[in-house]
């Protein structure tokens, strides 16, 4: 019976997450083709504001300046590692809340979707405080906290918000057992569906701190590999070591981002 129920599970997920690549339009979505040909007929395209996105930090091509020649690097950096261990899912988390680590999944995920031969799925797995959709200026509505507690399509949850190849799933509204929803087989199920369906896809999570709940213990073995932002003048090294100490048994931490950084002696985020 267990079998049986997994063999279904399995085939409902393949079958709404199908609905990406060959369904038909559905009103008020637009096509978008990504780098490979992917083309996400139903997903919804939301342009966003870009006087909005530089309110919020968040760092596109159009500007030119120190903070997104840091982002390339880092992407760069965090690419030869992915793809030398041919890994396309990645967390992004923090020893401790409110030190960047949102900004800098988004900015990152931006990057990876100008990449011309990537494309770049965003999740907001922050369950507790999604807050993805916020920085993008992204409309609130449904999202994976919907998928996982209520199923439905996930096609209907995803957003193109009209920068690069990126699309987005948004969190949807808090959860209060968000680490159980984490560690569960339908969501395990659907980061193997993501992870595979695409060879070009890179998938980003992001993630809740690791102190602070045990959503990113929970989830991580779930991921190939975990990136650490710290920040600068804030995250003590006792909080990183014991945040990394956490997580060794569990995935491959590649490394860790000192955000806020002082400008006046460095213009970019370190990468170690």
């Amino acid at each position: 019976m267990i079998d049986r129920v997994e063999k279904l599970n399995r085939a409902r997920l393949k079958q709404q997450t199908k609905v990406e690549e060959d369904a038909a339009p559905a009103p008020g979505h637009h096509p978008v083709v990504g780098a490979d040909g992917i083309n996400y007929q139903q997903t919804r395209t939301v342009s966003v504001s870009k006087d909005f996105l530089r309110e919020n930090r968040i760092v596109c091509d159009y500007d030119q300046s120190n903070h997104l020649s840091a982002y390339k690097f880092l992407r760069t950096k965090v690419l030869r590692v992915l793809n030398a261990n041919n890994w396309n899912t990645l967390g992004i988390t923090s020893p401790g809340p409110e030190v960047g680590k949102t900004v800098t999944a988004i900015n990152l995920a931006i990057n990876f979707a100008m990449e011309i031969s990537k494309t770049a799925l965003l999740v907001d797995a922050d369950l507790r405080r999604p807050t993805v959709h916020k920085y993008l200026g992204l409309p609130a509505g449904g999202g994976l906290s919907a998928y996982l507690a209520d199923g439905g399509p996930l096609c209907e949850l995803l957003i193109h918000p009209n920068i690069g190849d990126l699309v987005v799933l948004p969190g949807g509204r808090p959860l209060l057992n968000s680490s159980e929803m984490l560690a569960s087989p339908q969501m395990t199920q659907l980061v193997e569906e993501l992870k595979n369906r695409y060879p070009s896809r890179l998938v980003l999570f992001d993630l809740p701190p690791v102190l602070a709940v045990d959503d990113v213990m929970a989830f991580a073995p779930s991921l190939d590999a975990i990136l650490m932002v710290a920040e600068a003048g804030k995250t003590k090294k006792e909080e990183l070591m014991e945040a990394c100490a956490a997580l060794e048994n569990s995935t491959y931490i590649i490394g860790t981002v000192l955000n806020k950084a002082d400008h006046n002696a460095q213009s970019y985020p370190y990468y170690y």
